[in-house]
């Protein structure tokens, strides 16, 4: 049986009247992918500042590694919970030589780690000179210093462009495949998809769904259907009457809906038409995570 990495209990957490998290329980296995999901104030970034020592939890515990390393787990926790900090005017391999004094773990290969995030071509270029996403990987790095057993990472392609994006996914796979266990905090629905094994959905506060990404896709597909302006509200009261049709959102003018996996396209073309409603768009799909999120959400 694989091991406990990290194991929350009833976690809860306030601020005044606010209530940041409310029980929360999850488990977090050896070797795979979490992402925690949630909308700005779902209570993510509380969640790791918890889990880090960072913030005290008004009840509820956690344990890392089954208590295998303690009292001091944080020496085998990698982590990036804010925006990347380094000194500006020192370059990559000294910033990087900071780190290792303060880990104490002063045998790391910096230039491997370097090349690893795809920096070694400017290891000796001053901090301030980076992109957002040259600090970020740079960020990465340092999280990686001392062969940490868990990685954390907060919003980590938050604010980057879509190569930057591309990059840090590249990275966490390629430490996902060295065995490494990772959380990543994020409100980026795709990228979660993309890289996550497992996802946990937190909405103020509160877990909604755990577990691996292809058990909290629901079987159900997703139909999308489009008709003339005219008709759009004909359309909407059509699906509003169906018990086997559930409305997701509107996509432009673009209905997605939730539908039993009995209902074949040709079976709602013709009951729209008999009621008068021409389609002029009919597609049937599976559902994304982002759709999935919405609904559990709303």
């Amino acid at each position: 049986m694989p091991m406990k990495v990290l194991e929350i209990n009833n976690l809860s957490k306030s601020y005044g009247k606010t209530k940041a998290l409310n029980d929360l329980s999850l488990t977090l296995e050896k070797g795979n992918i979490y992402g925690l999901l949630g909308p700005n104030g779902s209570g993510k970034t509380t969640t790791l500042g918890i889990i880090m020592d960072v913030l005290k939890a008004n009840e509820g515990n956690y344990t890392w590694f089954e208590g295998q390393f303690d009292p001091h787990p944080r020496l085998n926790i990698g982590a990036i919970l804010e925006t990347p900090n380094f000194y500006p005017y020192l370059n990559a391999t000294d910033n990087l030589k900071i780190v290792q004094h303060i880990k104490k773990s002063p045998e790391d290969d910096l230039d491997s780690l370097l090349k690893w995030v795809n920096l070694y071509d400017r290891r000796k270029s001053n901090f301030k000179s980076f992109s957002l996403g040259m600090k970020q990987r740079l960020a990465i790095a340092a999280s990686l210093i001392g062969e940490p057993e868990v990685l954390i990472f907060d919003e980590p392609t938050n604010g980057l462009d879509p190569q930057g994006i591309a990059e840090i996914r590249e990275i966490i796979l390629k430490i996902a495949d060295e065995g490494k266990t990772i959380l990543m905090a994020s409100h980026i629905l795709d990228e979660v998809e993309k890289i996550c094994s497992h996802v946990a959905i937190l909405k103020s506060g509160k877990l909604l769904a755990s577990g691996p990404v292809g058990t909290i896709l629901d079987d159900n597909p997703i139909l999308e259907l489009g008709v003339s302006a005219d008709k759009e509200i004909d359309l909407f009261n059509w699906v509003n009457a169906r018990d086997d049709i559930q409305f997701i959102q509107k996509d432009g003018n673009i209905l997605l809906l939730s539908i039993s996996s009995e209902l074949q396209p040709e079976d709602i073309n013709s009951a729209t038409f008999q009621q008068g409603i021409v389609l002029q768009h009919l597609k049937m799909r599976k559902r994304t995570l982002e759709e999935e999120f919405l609904s559990i959400t709303q």
